[in-house]
């Protein structure tokens, strides 16, 4: 135990992954650590293990009692910014930290920081890649799903970190050596209230980036451009068919022409190259030759449940995009695609819908499923074939039966899944595992 924290009482809301990480740091810091948690004790996981480490754990609502003594509060990225226990706190002036901030606090290398609204977990794993192979200690972590607090005491060389728009509302002291807003779109917009809003946080991830420091911004979304013009530090540029100078001419065609079968779909997807070009001018701005840069990319490869085919039946494939969780990540997920069905709904998180007509010339039927489903139905009705779905069963049986024997069935929700699944994860492990018993339904009928 280091003491950084010795004296503090600090209290945790939250006890999602984020929240239970930062407990556990801050108890081995030398806090005493209370956790205030909304969902009552006979759902959570992992609240006895905090309390054999002696943090005291208060589920079944936030109350403001939980704040009794507190020194310090450090919300869970599920807590919006406008959530009465976090009014509470600002009340009696308690200081407000993100996990990302707790993180930063005990981080003593440099460390890349990845934003955006669609490709942050992708361009994250691939700036960590890249960083191994110029020989450093490197891993990813933050959003991605291994927290930067713990990655921040391990010792690295050096870090990739994911930060979503949550997080980075209530930080103080995060400073990359090198930032990235990959894109921009509406998304979060109830836990926000506004795109402004959202936009504001996204734009903290150069906060406190000066000269010496460089943030990389994407010139082929203007939106997400004015808010890069405006770091106060050096800015270079990607796009979709180029790198920064110093990586060489014809540096994305090189990754195009990757002909590994474990990769090549991989690399036939746009958004996977713009998120290439982007952790490829994040690795040029920390000092990385393209040599490395592009032999750390070769390594890459799809993380789950983006752009992944699960299989082939009667003449239609079935691909998993569940990560398509906003309008946005859909469109993408359906550039260059022709005759596909779309799988789509959830909970829209504030979010309008109606982009999702965009797409609709590439499109042979819909399946809406979720809150959002009539919304969905609304958007593409009578226009194009639509079918609601009470679950993952139904909506693959359905999509399968609009498909007719070819084409695409896209699980690309456009949503959160929180209404039906765990995650978006949960999401699409059930789009398998309904697809995997279509299968065997077909297959026994002989088709």
């Amino acid at each position: 135990m280091s003491g950084s924290f010795v004296g503090e009482l600090a209290v945790v809301i939250g006890l999602g992954a984020s929240g239970a990480a930062a407990a556990r740091v801050l108890s081995e810091e030398g806090a005493m650590v209370r956790v205030s948690e909304r969902r009552g004790r006979d759902v959570l996981t992992g609240a006895s293990a905090l309390e054999a480490l002696g943090i005291e754990v208060m589920a079944g609502g936030h109350r403001r009692e939980h704040l009794d003594g507190a020194t310090l509060v450090v919300a869970s990225p599920g807590v919006p910014e406008h959530a009465p226990v976090l009014g509470w706190a600002a009340e009696r002036g308690l200081p407000i930290w993100s996990e990302l901030e707790l993180g930063s606090r005990l981080c003593a290398v440099p460390y890349v920081a990845i934003t955006g609204t669609n490709g942050k977990s992708t361009t994250t794993e691939m700036v960590a890649r890249i960083m191994s192979a110029a020989g450093l200690d490197a891993v990813a972590c933050g959003n991605i799903g291994y927290p930067f607090s713990l990655a921040a005491r391990e010792g690295h060389d050096a870090l990739a970190v994911e930060a979503s728009s949550f997080q980075l509302r209530f930080h103080h002291t995060f400073h990359p050596k090198v930032s990235v807003l990959l894109n921009l779109a509406p998304d979060h917009l109830d836990w926000h209230g506004s795109f402004e809003e959202y936009a504001a946080a996204k734009a903290r991830i150069y906060e406190l980036q000066a000269e010496g420091d460089t943030h990389v911004g994407n010139r082929d979304d203007p939106t997400a451009a004015a808010v890069s013009e405006r770091a106060p530090c050096r800015v270079v540029w990607f796009g979709s068919e180029e790198a920064p100078r110093d990586l060489g001419e014809g540096f994305l065609g090189r990754l195009r022409e990757m002909k590994d079968p474990g990769t090549a779909r991989m690399w036939s997807n746009r958004g996977f190259l713009f998120d290439a070009a982007a952790a490829a001018a994040a690795a040029a701005a920390f000092g990385v030759t393209a040599e490395v840069a592009a032999e750390g990319l070769s390594s890459m490869e799809p993380l789950p449940h983006r752009d992944a085919l699960i299989a082939t039946v009667g003449g239609v494939s079935f691909v998993d995009d569940s990560k398509a969780t906003n309008p946005h990540a859909a469109l993408a997920a359906l550039e260059g695609r022709r005759g596909v069905v779309l799988i789509a709904g959830g909970l829209s998180k504030g979010v309008d819908l109606s982009p999702l007509k965009l797409a609709a010339d590439r499109l042979r039927g819909v399946v809406a499923i979720g809150e959002a489903a009539q919304e969905v139905v609304s958007i593409f009705s009578p226009e194009i074939p639509v079918r609601r779905a009470g679950s993952m069963d139904d909506a693959v049986r359905e999509g399968f039966a609009l498909a007719d024997g070819r084409g695409d069935v896209l699980l690309a929700p456009a949503c959160a899944s929180q209404d039906m699944f765990i995650d978006y994860r949960d999401r699409g492990e059930r789009f398998a595992a309904a697809v995997a018993e279509l299968a065997k339904e077909v297959a026994g009928r002989g088709e």
